[in-house]
């Protein structure tokens, strides 16, 4: 499975930034979709996650309210809307893809598909 995100930017805080993930591959393999973050010096950390039929949905409890996750499996992409952005949501955004449950996503690693990361940036 490859991954290729997109979407990132510099906006204001309390703007809104949509990111996409397009998938290509055995995507029909995977039980779920998700999206992490990696913030300098901080370690990576899970966003939200989805499962392949597009529900349910996990999200951390930090962009709960404010970050959705969703998926158009026609278009196999997957979207992350960050919706009232904090400054402490700067980060390298990466999508990722797994055999494994959705509902496991903080703990999906190596293993699984990653792409490359798509930085978001909020500051004033």
């Amino acid at each position: 499975v490859q991954l290729q995100a997109s979407g990132g930017g510099l906006v204001q805080p309390g703007e809104s930034l949509r990111l996409s993930c397009a998938a290509s591959g055995r995507t029909s393999d995977m039980n779920g979709f998700g999206w992490f973050r990696q913030a300098p010096g901080k370690e990576r950390e899970f966003v939200a996650a989805i499962a392949w039929r597009g529900s349910p949905t996990y999200y951390a409890g930090s962009v709960r309210g404010r970050f959705t996750i969703s998926r158009v499996n026609a278009k196999n992409t997957v979207y992350l809307q960050m919706n009232s952005l904090k400054p402490e949501d700067t980060a390298v955004y990466y999508c990722a893809a797994s055999t494994s449950s959705p509902s496991e996503a903080a703990n999906w690693g190596p293993r699984d598909y990653w792409g490359q990361g798509t930085l978001v940036t909020v500051s004033s």
